[in-house]
């Protein structure tokens, strides 16, 4: 994942398509968040929360009661315990059963169209516990940045409101941003407000969005994993609810289930050991493989709407774009059924997986029935064509006679067609069977009505060419060789979509002011210019910094060392100024001096190096490679080392200043002596 940029606040951006967000991003939240409003998913997840606080209730009564258990050693308590504990896991099972029923409430996210179309799975989001974070950065930015606090209290709420925002996304494309937001807004958190040997105290809550059981970790991870996940989810949302019956409908669908299946594939590969089943990696897989699985559907049905229903090459494609559906189920049904998944995803789902595989296997046969039986036999010119497409479109070959006879001899491409429509009936059959066994999918009044019209369309089709005069028995057609011409396509979180600016820029700096890196308490020096100026070499921006210091000079006797950081000149801020503007700052000042204030970070200080340095300034000579790599070396902790070289880029010493006294070759190519 490449880290959301870090620019001044003051600095360019380039606008482009991309949409910028941050601290003027207020009207954006309130377009991607919708808290209050009573639709039916908005109520679904109000429920979702209700029930997982009572879930979280009655888990931390069974801990005490098993606490209690374990502990006693009295007869009687112990029954009077056991049957407690009795009580409440018979409690927890009606509570996950209604949370499972809620979770299989994919009708709700499904579009609004009087077109009949076969259900998605959805996800719904994982739900999270408001988090007050305004005292722990406080007490951080105070000692560690040695900031007052309370000056970034707006900075904080506004992260909060942030966060805030992000708990009840809209679902559509403001509300994918908003998460997007949040999600770059947490690198930053991460770097300025997590070190790595300390742990700030707080506890990010977050319940498992299938079965609501709560989990709580310190770790950022987990914060950002949970957020990934929701970015998921609302993306099976989104392709949930498009109108399938339109070519615009599918693409939007098939773009969003491939975005969802890249969510938790990049969840699964860059998160590990999350607490919470549904980020484990065999859960992710799992859903990984029911996105691509229902990306394959949404190809079908576009295949249904571009090609020729009467041509006989487009409907083998769309048996063998069937029973490429048909692979994808089964092997999403495969990983439902493992026994780390089966017990955990809801049963309606499993179901749903397996009627559909049965479903588009039935359909896959289907189209080749009325492909043998309603097409004309192909002319002298077909021929060759047909017979190259037929000899890759079963699995083995049927028996019978040659594939050219077949192609030409109508009573024999019945034959067939009546074989490939006798399993299509059994595979409805079986399908419809199954979706009899869930409770759950036999109120979904659409379901039900999509295999039954598939049922009778087969059984018509039989009837239709059956021949009362057939005394042959009906042979086993062949397997469906699967076949797609689209391929899904598992597409990455494209994190630079929404760009966000630092809430925390006023801190300075990442490369410098982060929370892995220390430095010493900020010093106040007062500097005279001497004859040859203030006597140190300057390199850099934000923040600029002392490449050299010169032996017996005015910098040197006023205690500044090479490494120091300027981070403020007469008061004025400098932590994010330019080379320039500092210089400025420093010419502009009279024979009353200037006061600059300077940070050294811990670790920099190398004595020999400078000892070594003092020596070469002296001489005249060889200032340069020892000022950069003793400067870059006392920035190694930083995690912008590249950034300094940014930083000596722009440098140009022609453009920064002038400078007296001092020979040409004892200052380095990108710095400038003042």
């Amino acid at each position: 994942m490449m880290p959301p940029e870090e620019e001044s606040p003051d600095g360019d951006r380039d606008g482009g398509l991309v949409l910028l967000h941050g601290l003027k991003s207020g009207s954006t939240r309130k377009q991607g968040c919708d808290p209050f409003a009573q639709t039916q998913r908005s109520k679904l997840q109000h429920r979702r929360a209700r029930i997982n606080q009572q879930i979280n209730k009655e888990m931390r009564m069974r801990a005490g009661a098993e606490n209690l258990f374990r502990a006693t050693s009295n007869h009687k308590v112990k029954e009077t315990v056991a049957l407690e504990l009795s009580y409440v896991n018979s409690n927890l099972q009606l509570l996950k059963e209604e949370l499972e029923e809620l979770n299989s409430s994919m009708d709700v996210y499904q579009n609004d169209s009087e077109s009949i179309s076969v259900p998605m799975i959805p996800l719904g989001l994982k739900e999270t516990k408001e988090l007050d974070l305004l005292v722990p950065l406080k007490d951080f930015i105070s000692e560690h940045y040695g900031e007052e606090g309370v000056l970034f209290e707006k900075e904080i709420k506004e992260f909060m409101e942030l966060r805030q925002a992000m708990r009840t996304p809209s679902r559509n494309e403001a509300g994918l941003e908003l998460l997007m937001e949040y999600y770059n807004q947490l690198y930053f958190l991460d770097s300025r407000f997590f070190p790595p040997t300390k742990t700030l105290g707080i506890f990010f809550h977050w319940y498992d969005s299938l079965t609501g059981v709560p989990s709580h970790q310190r770790a950022l991870a987990f914060e950002k994993g949970s957020v990934l996940f929701n970015l998921g989810a609302l993306h099976t949302q989104i392709g949930a609810r498009q109108d399938r019956a339109s070519l615009p409908g599918l693409n939007q669908a098939i773009d969003a289930f491939q975005k969802a299946a890249g969510a938790f594939n990049y969840l699964k590969e860059n998160f590990s050991n999350a607490p919470s089943l549904d980020m484990s990696a065999a859960s992710l897989t799992m859903l990984v493989r029911l996105m691509v699985a229902q990306v394959q559907e949404c190809v079908f049905e576009k295949m249904t709407l571009l090609r020729a229903q009467n041509d006989f090459l487009a409907r083998l494609q769309l048996a063998q774009e069937a029973a490429k559906v048909e692979d994808a189920y089964s092997l999403v049904h495969q990983t439902m059924s493992q026994p780390h998944v089966k017990d955990y995803v809801p049963f309606s789902w499993t179901t749903m997986v397996h009627v559909k595989s049965e479903h588009f296997k039935a359909l896959s046969h289907y189209f080749a029935a009325i492909a043998l039986c309603d097409c004309p036999a192909p002319s002298d010119a077909e021929l060759l064509e047909q017979e190259k497409a037929f000899l890759q479109f079963h699995v083995t070959m049927p028996e019978g006679p040659s594939l050219r006879v077949l192609l030409h001899d109508p009573e024999e491409r019945r034959k067939l067609g009546k074989a490939h429509l006798k399993k299509a009936i059994m595979k409805h059959e079986e399908a419809m069977r199954i979706h009899g066994l869930c409770k759950i999918l036999r109120k979904m009044d659409i379901l039900q009505e999509v295999l039954s019209f598939a049922h009778k369309r087969s059984l018509s089709k039989y009837s239709e060419i059956d021949h009362e005069e057939d005394f042959f028995e009906t042979g086993e057609a062949p397997d469906i060789h699967p076949k797609t011409h689209q391929k899904p396509e598992i597409k990455s979180p494209n994190f630079s979509q929404v760009k966000v600016t630092d809430l925390f820029h006023r801190l300075g700096p990442l490369s410098v002011f982060s929370a892995k890196n220390k430095w010493y308490p900020a010093r106040r020096v007062h500097l005279m210019r001497g004859e040859n100026g203030f006597g140190f070499t300057l390199r850099g921006d934000s923040p600029v910094l002392i490449a050299g210091v010169i032996p017996g000079g005015c910098a040197a006797e006023a205690g500044l060392k090479e490494g120091d950081y300027i981070i403020s000149v007469n008061g004025k801020d400098c932590k994010w100024s330019k080379h320039a503007e500092v210089v400025q700052l420093l010419k502009s000042t009279g024979k009353e001096g200037v006061d600059i204030g300077v940070i050294t970070l811990q670790g920099s200080e190398c004595p020999k190096a400078v000892d070594r340095k003092a020596a070469v300034m002296s001489s005249g000579s060889g200032v340069l490679k020892s000022n950069k790599e003793n400067s870059r070396k006392s920035l190694m902790n930083s995690k912008s080392a590249s950034t300094l070289l940014v930083w000596s880029k722009k440098s140009k010493r022609s453009k920064k200043s002038t400078y007296s006294g001092v020979p040409f070759t004892s200052v380095g190519d990108n710095e400038a002596m003042y």
